[in-house]
């Protein structure tokens, strides 16, 4: 069992507004759904975030007020993207919410992850008091990036950006979770997503795809 101290860590999720998230996705289901699928993809992920006994908070990071109603009804706490100046800045200033605790960023799109991967993965960040990232399951791309209390998330997520975190001096892990590697960019990537078993809402979404 872990103990109290280790339910320390804030997860900061940032998720793009709807009509401009996930654009390489569409066509997996019908236009008019794929809203709903990604916000249905960041609602589960912030679930299996919460429910993780190592975090104490999500900290999302959006200005869509349908992300907005969405992930609070899920329980995060919903910051504006005041940065405005993409991804790696609205997951520092999110950071910045952590007060001082450690820190977990995560992509919105794992709609697969499973609680108790990502207990061991930030068990390992604390075992050895350095930044740690997760790539995806193709190997590129960063899942995840951890940092502990005292230390500047300092994320390079975009392209290229397992090589990167590596570079900045990060540890990689390349454990066998598979639903939290399994980002969805594509409806490929969806469909391996389902393989592994969806979170409530995602399952949702497909299961009244035309």
């Amino acid at each position: 069992m872990l103990s109290t101290w280790m339910a320390t860590w804030t997860a900061v999720v940032p998720v793009k507004p709807l009509s401009a998230a996930k654009t390489r996705l569409r066509g997996a289901v019908p236009e008019a759904t794929h809203p709903g699928l990604v916000l249905a993809m960041a609602r589960d992920t912030v679930a299996a975030v919460l429910a993780c006994p190592a975090v104490a908070a999500v900290v999302a990071v959006c200005d869509d007020p349908l992300v907005r109603a969405g992930l609070v009804a899920a329980g995060a706490t919903c910051l504006p993207d005041t940065p405005a100046a993409g991804l790696n800045a609205a997951l520092t200033f999110g950071a910045r919410a952590a007060a001082g605790a450690p820190v977990v960023a995560l992509t919105a799109d794992l709609p697969a992850m499973r609680p108790a991967d990502l207990t061991v993965v930030l068990a390992e960040a604390s075992r050895l008091g350095r930044r740690v990232f997760v790539p995806d399951l193709e190997g590129s791309g960063t899942v995840l990036l951890a940092a502990p209390a005292g230390l500047p998330l300092d994320p390079h997520f975009g392209p290229g950006s397992a090589a990167a975190h590596l570079r900045s001096g990060a540890v990689r892990l390349d454990g066998d979770w598979p639903g939290l590697r399994r980002d969805v960019d594509t409806a490929a990537d969806l469909d391996a997503a389902g393989g592994l078993g969806l979170g409530t809402h995602t399952g949702e979404i497909l299961c009244t795809r035309a």
